[in-house]
């Protein structure tokens, strides 16, 4: 039990920071040390230390001895023009694989997210508006359930991470980035497969 729970708690810790970094709340170069981080979550320096090899392994952050722990740059122009498109198949493959099978729970799940983008927009937060759009696309991997295909897309996301905030901003109305995704839930609800994976295509862009 003990070590479900040790396990439970650095999981915890990995997805906090990898949220903290993919909605830029860290930014890249942030220095990141084991005292503060075991002080931030209440654990120890142990399961800190395995939270950190989890997103360095991910290319989230780098951890150089005897210099700490950064967050890593993300990925060149060259190479962000590479992961988007893959991004669109990984996104396309999983919803093609879960659409027939989505129920009322699953759209549930989608509205609640949804909530919280559209206040977020209305706050025009948006590192907040990052975490729900990231949050909307993680559902439709991890409903595939699917761990391989989920690592594949985490991977993808954490390399052009500043996307999400750099599209948002561009949007004269951040309202209109709710608008996108609720238009992709109101396909899932209407059953129309050709429509959810136009519209999820046009979204990542």
């Amino acid at each position: 039990m003990a070590v479900q729970a040790d396990d439970e708690s650095e999981l915890s810790v990995s997805r906090a920071l990898r949220r903290d970094i993919l909605t830029g709340r860290l930014e890249a170069g942030s220095r990141l040390t084991e005292a503060a981080l075991s002080s931030r979550f209440g654990v120890g320096r142990g399961l800190v230390r395995e939270a950190v090899q989890r997103l360095s392994t991910q290319g989230l952050l780098i951890s150089r001895p005897n210099r700490g722990v950064v967050v890593a740059p993300e990925a060149p122009r060259e190479i962000r023009n590479l992961i988007i498109p893959i991004r669109r198949t990984v996104e396309v493959y999983a919803l093609r694989l879960i659409f027939d099978d989505l129920d009322a729970a699953d759209l549930a799940a989608w509205d609640a997210i949804l909530d919280r983008m559209r206040d977020a927009c209305a706050r025009l937060d948006f590192h907040d508006v990052a975490e729900a759009d990231i949050a909307f696309h993680h559902q439709i991997l991890d409903r595939a359930g699917q761990p391989d295909l989920l690592v594949i897309w985490e991977t993808l996301v954490g390399r052009i991470r500043s996307h999400f905030r750099r599209t948002q901003k561009l949007q004269a109305d951040a309202m209109e980035i709710y608008e996108e995704h609720r238009a992709i839930a109101d396909s899932f609800r209407g059953r129309d497969l050709a429509a959810a994976v136009r519209l999820l295509k046009e979204n990542i862009t």
